[in-house]
C-alpha cells in the first residue's frame, strides 16, 4: 500500500526533467550552506552564553571583593547633613 521503488524512481525522473540537474545541484548546495550556517550560529550562541556566564561570575567576584563606592560615600553625606 506504500510507495513502491518504481514510483519513487518515476517521481525523481519527473523532478529532474522539470528542474534540470544544474538547478537541483544549486538548490542542494544552497540548502547545505544554510544548514552549515545554522549549525555554526547555534554553536557560536552556546559559546557566547558560556562566555557571558564567566564574565558575570568575574564581575560578581570583583564586586564582592571591593567595597562599593556608595558605602564609602554614605557616612560623608550623613555628616554633611548634621
Amino acid at each position: 500500500m506504500g510507495i513502491s521503488p518504481w514510483q519513487l524512481l518515476i517521481l525523481l525522473a519527473i523532478i529532474v526533467l522539470l528542474f534540470g540537474t544544474k538547478r537541483l545541484r544549486n538548490i542542494g548546495s544552497d540548502v547545505g550552506s544554510a544548514v552549515k550556517g545554522f549549525k555554526k550560529s547555534m554553536s557560536d550562541d552556546d559559546k557566547g552564553s558560556e562566555e557571558d556566564q564567566t564574565e558575570e561570575d568575574k564581575l560578581a567576584e570583583k564586586d564582592a571583593s571591593e567595597p562599593s563606592s556608595d558605602d564609602s560615600k554614605a557616612p560623608d553625606k550623613e555628616q554633611k547633613r548634621k
